[in-house]
């Protein structure tokens, strides 16, 4: 019998919104109120982005190295990513969403949260969710710091496929480039294609959960299951 994966995306499909601005909110509150003066680097950063010039995975750094900064000791940035995540997650996650992840715990299936968010943060959210796997964007470490430059790709569209895919294969469950378990994947995004068609070649399925537009017209092409988990909100910085 094949072992099945339920995996879920995080930012908008979890929660009612995006966490990385939420994140850099917390750290000017409580960690380092004087760098709200670097916002307008930033904001240069952000104009390079919005003209092709600089990357998402560049923007993200760049943010963090200025926002958070270019190396902060590990250990503190656990503490604070423990007390940012008991916030987030009692105001934004959402009911039904905690509802499912549950039902496929219950069902025996491995639940997994892959995200394009920074994994710092991202598995204290998935802690509090009661999920131990977790596949997304990585920082750089060295030694007991922890820096702005990011380890390997920034999580996202095809590069989210393929963490997903090294996860998969280092839990034992993808032999010779096959995934050898049946995946389910639900995401809010149309960006989350590759990883939905690796759901779906793999004998799984998929839902659409909160869907952008572009992803609902996706979803009524292919007919794919669409459920809407609670009101979505944006949020700064961040597109998807």
């Amino acid at each position: 019998m094949s072992t099945e994966v339920a995996v879920y995306d995080l930012d908008r499909t979890l929660t009612d919104t995006g966490s990385w601005a939420h994140v850099i909110r917390f750290w000017l509150r409580h960690e380092a109120p004087w760098r709200v003066l670097l916002l307008p680097i930033v904001a240069l950063g952000g104009v390079a982005y919005g003209l092709g010039l600089m990357s998402r995975g560049g923007i993200k750094s760049w943010a963090h190295r200025w926002l958070i900064g270019p190396r902060v000791a590990q250990a503190r940035m656990a503490a604070a990513a423990a007390r940012f995540a008991d916030e987030f997650v009692a105001a934004h996650a959402l009911a039904p969403a905690r509802a499912a992840m549950a039902a496929d715990a219950a069902a025996g299936r491995r639940v997994v949260i892959a995200s394009a968010s920074h994994g710092f943060y991202v598995r204290a959210i998935a802690a509090r969710l009661g999920v131990a796997d977790v596949v997304a964007t990585e920082a750089v470490r060295d030694g007991d710091w922890l820096l702005s430059r990011l380890d390997g790709e920034n999580c996202y569209g095809a590069a989210k496929r393929a963490a997903l895919a090294r996860w998969l294969a280092g839990a034992g469950l993808a032999q010779q480039g096959q995934v050898g378990a049946v995946v389910h994947f639900t995401s809010d995004h149309h960006s989350d294609l590759p990883c939905f068609e690796l759901a779906l070649a793999s004998g799984g399925t998929v839902l659409c959960a909160n869907p952008s537009a572009n992803l609902a017209a996706l979803a009524a092409e292919r007919g794919w299951p669409v459920v809407q988990w609670g009101r979505i909100r944006g949020s700064l910085l961040e597109r998807a």
